[in-house]
């Protein structure tokens, strides 16, 4: 394989806090890299190093001559008044391509990305639909090496399956910083994590996300036992150190040296071990025993005319786990908000247990004041908290969400997106409930949260419904998944997997052919009769113009699966997909004239 970027003892520190030091890493073609570790590991700053977008204190990268890099940050910003459209084709601006090329490229990206509006702007999409535009941005330069930072933040379940079967089929290297445990099990071949746990301060192993679980299982538990032979030994030189002057005569002096050294040497095992340490979660239930804590039934809801799910019933038992599965703006978080009683629906109806506590994790995290320190944000009152009936000093609660104890004085809005979600984390612990509404509750908390929240949220003795992108924790928690299709649909699905299979038969299904747009008919101060040819040509022009655009389609498809294996048919290709797009247009403005001229009557 050829040998894209080479980097060698890289360190990368801000101000006394080191990041990562001496770390090498080779990219090649085909590599399928996926990168994770702790919240503050340094994966992010490890990607800008490798896009070049910063400099790496010490060390050097080597590129390829000529490699083409892409890089998609975690937070996508666009030109101000771009459109969709206008996005893609600054992108090629230094690409020397010819017009009709550029405007064909485009076409085929909006195609892929499956963009239904090409002059839509920029900063009216949402947040799913903004990550698709950086990443089409990025891929319509035909990158050797595409470098993803947390790509699936803000994408829906049916965005973040889109993503995967797109990287799965890549022609081009990539580099995944992920906390989606599927889409890394399913995209990578190489798993690289960054840790202090570990003596290089990474380990690395060959395969998909699952055998490198296995490799570093086996390597920490044989560090773990290295730990425990060591301090056997140090137990026993500190015994001898301790008989008195006597025993230790000049001849002895090596032997306290190399008692130091093992001391020293457990002390930094000990310390790299203690990385492995997890933010510690436990919700706690109310103690209800009722069978049913809420009903819901027949509930419906829409906006501005529009219907977003209808007959929407279910209902909440202890131990009973709800997933709400659906499109971004399908009415999911709407739907949490009826159950809290913030909104009432149009229709149907809530049957509550009385006395009932519902505590809600807002995916906005708006019940967090960021001008508060972290003590305050922690410990409201005081410096204990009171946690299932104990008090618990502040200091020691925050080490339990893995807060450092010269933090309690920063702001939370100095704090990342990670450090946030565990401080709302912390504050719902203290409130008993007997049904948890968590909305996207994932968002930014790094692998080893995510296994602690999992196993917390399993062990939780009330009701949860839950909102996520991420598919793992969705598929094993869940006892019942309600899907929204976000035009009143509402439909109830035993788990995840059952849910799937029903999008996949929805997707393989031939659709309808959809009936072409009707042009605005221009204004016209008498009617003019069509002839007896314009007659039969108006008549038949909606199926000519369907007939256009199903080729316009196929000949996207086909230039997209040609790459750039084959240079030459790809340039024929895509001057017939010029060809066809132009047969489209004419075929529309033709239509628009026969209506014209019959002054708009249908």
């Amino acid at each position: 394989m050829s040998l894209l970027l080479s980097c060698q003892s890289l360190s990368k520190s801000f101000g006394a806090r080191t990041l990562f030091e001496d770390i090498s890493l080779e990219l090649t073609d085909g590599e399928r890299l996926a990168m994770i570790g702790p919240n503050g590991s340094g994966k992010s700053t490890l990607l800008k190093i490798l896009a070049g977008d910063l400099e790496a204190d010490h060390g050097s990268c080597t590129r390829r001559k000529g490699l083409r890099v892409g890089y998609l940050p975690q937070e996508d910003q666009f030109p101000p008044g771009s459109t969709v459209a206008s996005v893609l084709e600054r992108a090629l601006e230094e690409q020397g391509l010819e017009e009709y090329q550029r405007q064909t490229q485009v076409g085929i990206t909006l195609g892929k990305f499956e963009f239904a509006d090409p002059r839509a702007a920029a900063e009216t999409l949402s947040g799913g639909w903004r990550k698709r535009l950086a990443l089409a941005r990025e891929l319509i330069r035909q990158p050797d090496l595409l470098l993803l930072d947390e790509p699936t933040n803000h994408l829906d379940l049916e965005g973040v399956l889109w993503l995967e079967k797109l990287l799965a089929s890549a022609s081009f290297a990539f580099v995944l910083v992920s906390h989606d445990r599927y889409l890394l099990e399913n995209a990578a071949n190489r798993v690289v994590e960054l840790s202090r746990a570990y003596p290089q301060g990474y380990f690395r192993a060959a395969g998909a996300y699952s055998e490198f679980l296995i490799k570093r299982e086996e390597f920490l538990a044989a560090q773990s036992r290295q730990q425990e032979a060591l301090a056997n030994q140090v137990r026993r030189e500190i015994e001898w150190l301790r008989r008195g002057p006597q025993a230790r005569t000049g001849k002895s002096q090596s032997r306290i040296d190399r008692a130091a050294g093992m001391m020293a040497n457990l002390s930094e095992l000990r310390e790299q071990n203690a990385q492995g340490k997890r933010v510690e979660i436990d919700f706690a239930g109310s103690g209800r025993t009722a069978n049913k804590l809420l009903t819901a039934i027949d509930l419906e809801m829409g906006f501005g005319g529009r219907t977003l799910f209808s007959q929407a019933s279910f209902t909440l038992s202890p131990g009973d786990r709800l997933g709400l599965i659906g499109a971004n703006g399908s009415g999911k978080t709407t739907l949490l908000r009826i159950l809290t009683e913030q909104l009432q629906p149009e229709r149907g109806r809530l049957e509550r247990a009385g006395r009932l506590s519902v505590v809600w994790f807002d995916q906005n995290r708006q019940q967090i004041d960021r001008n508060l320190t972290l003590r305050q944000a922690l410990c409201a009152h005081g410096d204990t908290v009171f946690f299932q009936g104990s008090p618990v000093h502040v200091v020691a609660w925050a080490k339990r969400f893995l807060f450092r104890t010269e933090q309690l004085d920063t702001l939370v809005s100095k704090l990342s997106g990670g450090e946030q979600a565990r401080i709302l984390i912390a504050n719902l612990m203290l409130q008993p409930a007997d049904i948890l509404l968590l909305d996207e509750p994932t968002n930014d908390l790094d692998i080893p949260s995510l296994e602690v929240l999992e196993e917390s949220l399993s062990q939780f003795p009330g009701a949860i419904v839950l909102i996520t992108h991420d598919r793992y924790l969705l598929d094993r928690l869940s006892t019942m998944v309600l899907g929204l299709d976000g035009r009143g649909g509402a439909h109830m699905y035993a788990d995840y997997q059952q849910w799937l299979a029903a999008q996949e038969r929805a997707r393989t299904a031939q659709p309808p052919a959809e009936k072409p747009r009707k042009p605005a008919a221009l204004a016209r101060e008498k009617p003019v009769k069509l002839s007896y040819h314009e007659q039969r040509e108006l008549a038949g022009i909606q199926d000519r113009i369907g007939a256009a655009e199903r080729r316009v389609e196929t000949l996207q498809q086909e230039a997209a699966a040609l790459g750039d294996a084959d240079y030459k048919q790809l340039t024929a290709k895509t001057s017939e997909l010029h060809e066809a797009m132009q047969s489209v247009d004419e075929l529309y403005r033709r239509w628009e004239e026969l209506e014209a001229k019959r002054g708009g009557a249908v």
